[in-house]
C-alpha cells in the first residue's frame, strides 16, 4: 500500500476564509452559517486556518478555538484539514495534537516562513513533525507567501518520510508543478492543477488528485470541476474551469497575489457581495475599498452569481 492511499483527498478542498467581525474578533456564529453552506454547495473536503483563513494573524489559542468548532460541525461529514504552520516544530505538533481532538483528518504545514531555512534545516523541521504527530501530512510549497520555493529533491526526500501522504505545488510555473506531478504521484497526492485547459489535459490523460483552492466563492462550480470530469463530461468541467480562471484573471496576478489587497480580504468581499458571511480581515490586512468591492461586484454579476 502506498502512502498516498492513506488518504482519501481529492478533488476541490478549499482553503477556507476565517470570519471576523467588525472588532476584528472571531465569529464563530458566521463561521457556522459558512460551514454550513460550504458543505451544502460540495465541496470534497475543507483546508482552516491556511493562508486564507489568515492563520498570522490568530494565536494558538484562537486556531484551537476555530479546529473545536469546525470539527464540532463537521467530522466525519468530509476531509477536514487544519493549517499547522509556525515558526517551530513544537508549535505546529501543539496545534496538530489540537485538531487530532478535534476530529481533523489531517494537516497542512508549509516550510518556517521568515528565517528562510537551508534545505537540510527544512528537511529536519518535517522529519520532527513526521516523527510526532498522529495526523497524516500535506507539505505546502508557497513561495509567495513563505519566500521559500523548495526544489524538487528537497521535495522528494521529504515525500519519503512516513507521515507525509501530500504535496499542496503552489507555484504559478506550470513546468515546475508538472515536474512535481510526475516525479511523486504514485507515492504521495499532488495537489495544485490548475482548473483550465493545461490542468485539464493533464487530468485527462493522466489522472490527479485535485486543488487546493482559495475561498470557494463560486460554491459548487468549483467542486463541479472534478464533479463533471470524473463523469466523464469534459465540456461541463471546462465550464466550470472557465468561471473559475475569470476570477483569477480579474482579481489576481499571474504569480497569485491579490489585485485589490490581500487574497483573504479579495475573498472576503466576495462572499459578503453574496450575502454569505466573509465578515471582515483582521489588521494588518485591511478591508477593500469600497470602489475595488465594487469591481469585485461586478465580476460575479458577470458570472451570475449575483
Amino acid at each position: 500500500m502506498t502512502k498516498r492511499s492513506r488518504a482519501n483527498w481529492q478533488g476541490y478542498i478549499p482553503a477556507i476564509t476565517t470570519p471576523f467581525d467588525a472588532d476584528h474578533e472571531l465569529d464563530l456564529p458566521a463561521l457556522g452559517i459558512l460551514l454550513e453552506w460550504l458543505h451544502a454547495e460540495g465541496m470534497h473536503g475543507l483546508l482552516i486556518a491556511g493562508t486564507t483563513g489568515e492563520w498570522p494573524s490568530m494565536t494558538a489559542d484562537e486556531c484551537k478555538a476555530l479546529f473545536s468548532a469546525v470539527g464540532n460541525q463537521l467530522s466525519g461529514k468530509l476531509p477536514l484539514l487544519a493549517g499547522c504552520t509556525a515558526f517551530t516544530a513544537k508549535r505546529v505538533l501543539d496545534l496538530a495534537d489540537h485538531a487530532a481532538a478535534s476530529g481533523f483528518d489531517g494537516i497542512v504545514v508549509t516550510p518556517p516562513p521568515y528565517y528562510r531555512p537551508l534545505p537540510d534545516e527544512i528537511y529536519g523541521f518535517y522529519c520532527d513533525i513526521s516523527d510526532r504527530t498522529r495526523l497524516p501530512i500535506c507539505v505546502y510549497n508557497w513561495p509567495p507567501g513563505t519566500g521559500i520555493d523548495m526544489p524538487l529533491d528537497l521535495l522528494k526526500r521529504i515525500a519519503g518520510l512516513d507521515n507525509v501522504v501530500a504535496i499542496k505545488q503552489s507555484t504559478s510555473d506550470l513546468r515546475r508543478f508538472v515536474d512535481t506531478f510526475f516525479a511523486l504521484k504514485d507515492e504521495v497526492r499532488i495537489f495544485g492543477h490548475s482548473m483550465d485547459e493545461h490542468g485539464l489535459a493533464l487530468l485527462e490523460s493522466r489522472g490527479g488528485d485535485g486543488t487546493m483552492g482559495a475561498g470557494a466563492v463560486l460554491g459548487r462550480t468549483h467542486p463541479d470541476f472534478y464533479n463533471r470530469l470524473w463523469a466523464g463530461d469534459i465540456a461541463g468541467a471546462r465550464e466550470c474551469g472557465r468561471q473559475d480562471r475569470v476570477i483569477l484573471d480579474a482579481w489576481y496576478t499571474p504569480e497569485l497575489v491579490g489585485r485589490f489587497g490581500s487574497g483573504p480580504a479579495i475573498l472576503k468581499a466576495a462572499l459578503n457581495a453574496q450575502g454569505l458571511p466573509g465578515g471582515y480581515v483582521r489588521p494588518p490586512l485591511r478591508d477593500v475599498a469600497p470602489e475595488d468591492a465594487e469591481r469585485i461586484k461586478e465580476t460575479l454579476v458577470q458570472l451570475g452569481r449575483i
